[in-house]
């Protein structure tokens, strides 16, 4: 998959933040092998690796777990990225949901290769969710926890009434339910199958437009350019996977029709592959194998589904391949 990245100017956020509560500079830098200069420009972009190391040090130096949730309490997301500025400047929290799925990446940008938003609205029986679709959620819980206590603690601050009726966590109970309980303010679920808000019903109405207007355009033209900046920087091998990705359920993409999508040649696109240590066909087994993985490990699809889900004729030769990769057959893997 793309290498994944965040916004400097969340990363110097989470840095001051730590310090003010008493973990040393130079020791977080260390910590995280993150040099101050990286930091200068907001737009910058940080390894991914780098920000949750840095996370990790600052909950151990300032001895509190819990550092994460205060964080995205605390901390209004238009202080540190364009991103909550944008939201700020829209019209109505349904604008501002708009904005935040187009431009949410310039300030985390986990998976480049994924054809959603990492957002998405879902309605079921009859209430409004507002879903985390981030791969592997577990891996790095903090990150909803940052997310969501940011989403609820944002708007809280100028509406007039709760947007936030229930919490819903992948993760287990990490040991300070109580924070979760003061900051979110409404039922939390740990262990659930998704992350997940319940939003009230009639919160996409409510007006936001906490600047005028024209800040709204300067900053999305701003956004816009930024965008186009993480798009030219991309890896050959991660504009592959994000084209393949709405494919991959048809079974007929081409290595000269994706050739074609990026403005190159069959031979320009095997050698930029080539260049980075990888081919066509290995790009195309490695993220089917990671879908799968993660299809029937988090029982989001069963293995006939899953063989669907990435192109294959048939189950029998989805196992074959998932056996191939693994050494395990896929209903042993989808069963644990």
């Amino acid at each position: 998959m793309a290498e994944a990245s965040a916004s400097a100017g969340l990363v110097g956020g989470l840095l001051s933040f730590a310090v003010a509560r008493g973990a040393p500079r130079d020791a977080l830098l260390d910590c995280a092998a993150l040099s101050p200069d990286q930091l200068d420009d907001p737009d910058n972009r940080i390894p991914l690796e780098t920000y949750r190391q840095l996370l990790g040090a600052a909950k151990d130096l300032c001895g509190d777990p819990a550092l994460a949730l205060k964080w995205g309490e605390a901390v209004d997301m238009a202080e540190i990225s364009i991103v909550g500025l944008i939201m700020n400047a829209s019209r109505t929290m349904a604008d501002a949901f708009a904005q935040m799925q187009r431009y949410s990446r310039l300030a985390v940008e986990l998976d480049t290769a994924s054809p959603q938003p990492r957002f998405v609205i879902e309605q079921s029986s009859g209430e409004r969710w507002l879903v985390d679709t981030r791969r592997n959620p577990n891996g790095f819980p903090e990150m909803s926890e940052i997310s969501f206590a940011r989403l609820t603690c944002g708007p809280r601050r100028f509406l007039d009434q709760p947007h936030v009726l229930e919490a819903h966590f992948t993760h287990d109970d990490p040991g300070y339910a109580d924070e979760y309980d003061r900051i979110f303010q409404c039922p939390v679920v740990f262990s659930s199958r998704r992350n997940a808000l319940r939003l009230h019903p009639d919160t996409p109405s409510w007006p936001v437009q906490l600047e005028p207007g024209y800040v709204f355009g300067i900053l999305t033209r701003h956004a816009d350019r930024l965008l186009e900046k993480i798009e030219r920087t991309r890896t050959v091998r991660a504009r592959v996977e994000g084209l393949l990705m709405p494919n991959l359920h048809r079974g007929d993409f081409t290595a000269d029709g994706i050739a074609r999508e990026l403005g190159f040649s069959r031979q320009t696109l095997y050698r930029k592959l080539r260049d980075e240590g990888t081919s066509f066909g290995a790009v195309v087994d490695e993220l089917r194998r990671n879908l799968a993985m993660e299809y029937l490990t988090s029982k989001k699809a069963s293995v006939n589904e899953t063989a669907y889900l990435l192109g294959y004729a048939d189950p029998a030769s989805f196992s074959r391949a998932f056996k191939r990769w693994t050494g395990e057959s896929p209903r042993e893997v989808g069963g644990r």
